[in-house]
């Protein structure tokens, strides 16, 4: 009879499972509990590196997916966004713990995070490379296949290239939420009016919500709507010149 209780994988760890997942090393990531100045310091660090987690899984998909597209797997890089879009979701959503992150012990916290801020995070910086990279790599696609977006959007039949629109949608709402959600959370803990580790002002952060990555896609949204059938005559004759 075969024994499970044997380990079988090389490298530290008790078991199989510390081995392969490293969990010593993993567990070791944080600040032990005498070079902490405050408790919630655990809080703030597991929430600020799982994020870092996750977008290094989301930027993972974002690449495979541009690949994807450019190899012509268009249903295939669908399914890839979809999944980063999921870890999106993820990220935002671990942000309630910061509900629980007192104002004051945060000045408390703040003493020991030098100039460190979340403009230096690795995953964030990959989100907009990688994206950016997605974005051309969609744009060239719609222009090697002479696709007309408007019509697409009208046409009955959703294809592969919809679809695949959408998904592009679908990341870059999930990265404006997280967006909304981290400045929401910074002005809960620190304020409005004033700066963060970095001397740049929290108020700052409004300006990035409203930053779009694939703003055609958007555009077309407001084109359908100007021009369906709930359209305004009146405002249309005037945005094209009649009156």
């Amino acid at each position: 009879m075969r024994d499970y209780s044997r380990q079988v994988l090389s490298g530290e760890g008790d078991n199989d499972y510390a081995r392969y997942m490293r969990t010593d090393a993993l567990l070791s990531l944080q600040r032990r509990p005498e070079e902490m100045v405050h408790r919630d310091e655990l809080l703030f660090q597991i929430v600020h590196q799982s994020t870092e987690l996750w977008l290094k899984l989301a930027c993972s998909e974002i690449r495979e997916a541009t690949a994807r597209i450019q190899d012509g797997e268009l249903d295939g890089a669908t399914t890839l966004l979809a999944r980063a879009s999921l870890a999106m979701e993820l990220v935002t959503s671990q942000l309630e713990m910061m509900r629980h992150l007192s104002p004051w012990d945060f000045q408390t916290i703040r003493t020991v995070l030098g100039h460190g801020s979340g403009a230096d995070s690795p995953g964030w910086l990959s989100v907009r490379r990688d994206t950016r990279t997605l974005g051309r790599t969609f744009a060239a696609l719609v222009e090697e296949r002479g696709i007309d977006l408007d019509g697409m959007y009208r046409a009955e039949r959703k294809d592969e290239i919809y679809r695949l629109a959408e998904a592009l949608i679908e990341w870059d709402e999930r990265v404006s939420l997280w967006r909304v959600r981290h400045y929401k959370v910074a002005a809960r803990v620190i304020g409005h009016q004033v700066t963060g580790t970095q001397g740049t002002p929290v108020e700052t952060l409004t300006k990035l919500i409203a930053h779009r990555f694939f703003p055609e896609l958007w555009q077309i949204r407001t084109h359908l709507t100007e021009t369906g059938p709930m359209a305004d005559p009146y405002t249309d004759s005037v945005q094209g010149g009649s009156l």
